[in-house]
């Protein structure tokens, strides 16, 4: 079997899931091609040269996220001829732009059997775009539906969310949740809060990701800013285009010296192993990698009701699932875990490290792939 990956979305946990996908097929004895841009992370040319070496076919194709007609037309012609040169049996597109010129240049040219992981659909939800863009992204995603033989959700809640959405058809959904390798999270030791900049026994909450709207670090931040966090720390690991913002509205609620901007980091095991809680303050979720990697490194979890959070922790064992994404119900839910006893966190961090290990794994994952795969080549 050979499987053709495309993607233009090379940050957060689409690219995880993509470089981890790709290497575990391979490992199976999948011949697989990726083809994928490097322009919004030149450090996943990174992840590429790792491919190559592994035995993975790797092919740029320097695809933008914007909508551009005559650059992603090119694109769409680059990619039919790149199928009719290799003639795969999967075509496995990722996140909306690679979404669209991987499905056409398929459809195109009647080359592969199309499987599309949508890691979200932004548009459903509305904080990042107009009534018109949603409804307009609505319009191309329902044309390409019909042109899509397989929707993998990362989890349940996905799938779900999917049905609501109303325009893929149940039949075409499958579940195939996101997997990772716990060893790094079990084995990190500790940074010194001296390094982080936090009192050493200050009760410290650690949010990773992108700086972005969907994240949600306002929210965050405005529950830092209620009275039942008033002696909570905050830091936030990675980069991106709200970092001044998110910086001057901590100025703004006078919360400036209990939070803290680590930038962008690669040793996100230690800072985990480092932190009491995990904070997932997101808008929108499909399956949240960090919440995994908090739970395979035994830290409990607080979360917004997001897709894939509600999985993990609606019951209450690994963490909190606060009732909405409303700063009090986030505070609320930070504050009952940062107020346990050592003893009692730990349990809940226990509890989420063995789910990981039952139902989270990189070969659960790389299994749940080629099911779907196997239905259609």
């Amino acid at each position: 079997m050979h499987v053709l990956h495309v993607i233009e979305a090379t940050i957060g946990g689409t690219r995880r899931h993509v470089v981890d996908a790709c290497r575990g097929l391979r490992a199976r004895g999948v011949r697989v091609t990726l083809v994928a841009s490097a322009l919004r992370e030149p450090r996943f040319r990174d992840d590429l040269a790792l491919l190559d070496r592994e035995g993975v076919t790797v092919r740029e194709l320097p695809m933008v996220r914007a909508i551009r007609p005559h650059r992603d037309v090119a694109h769409v012609l680059a990619l039919r001829a790149a199928l009719k040169e290799l003639r795969p049996d999967i075509v496995h597109t990722h996140s909306s732009k690679a979404g669209a010129i991987g499905r056409l240049a398929s459809w195109s040219t009647g080359i592969g059997a199309r499987v599309h992981t949508p890691h979200t659909f932004a548009f459903l939800f509305g904080a990042m775009f107009s009534s018109f863009s949603r409804s307009l992204f609505r319009t191309v995603e329902k044309e390409l539906a019909r042109k899509t033989d397989r929707f993998i959700a990362v989890s349940a809640d996905e799938a779900a969310t999917f049905a609501s959405a109303d325009f893929i058809p149940a039949s075409k959904v499958r579940v195939v949740g996101n997997g990772i390798d716990m060893a790094p999270f079990e084995r990190a030791t500790p940074l010194e809060r001296s390094e982080l900049g936090v009192p050493q026994h200050a009760p410290l909450a650690l949010v990773v990701g992108l700086l972005n709207v969907a994240k949600g670090q306002d929210l965050a931040l405005r529950a830092l800013a209620t009275p039942m966090l008033a002696n909570v720390h905050l830091a936030f690991a990675g980069s991106g285009d709200t970092e001044a913002d998110l910086r001057a509205f901590a100025r703004e609620l006078g919360v400036e010296s209990r939070v803290h901007f680590l930038g962008w980091r690669d040793d996100v095991p230690r800072l985990l192993a480092s932190c009491d809680a995990l904070l997932l303050p997101s808008r929108w979720e499909g399956m949240p990698y960090i919440a995994l990697e908090a739970m395979a490194a035994a830290r409990p979890v607080v979360a917004t009701p997001v897709d894939g959070a509600r999985a993990l922790l609606g019951d209450g064992r690994a963490g909190r699932l606060c009732r909405s994404d409303a700063p009090m119900d986030i505070a609320q839910g930070l504050a009952e875990v940062l107020r346990l006893d050592a003893v009692s966190r730990a349990a809940l961090g226990k509890a989420g490290q063995a789910q990981v290990r039952a139902e989270f794994t990189l070969e659960r994952m790389v299994d749940g792939l080629l099911g779907v795969y196997g239905e259609l080549a």
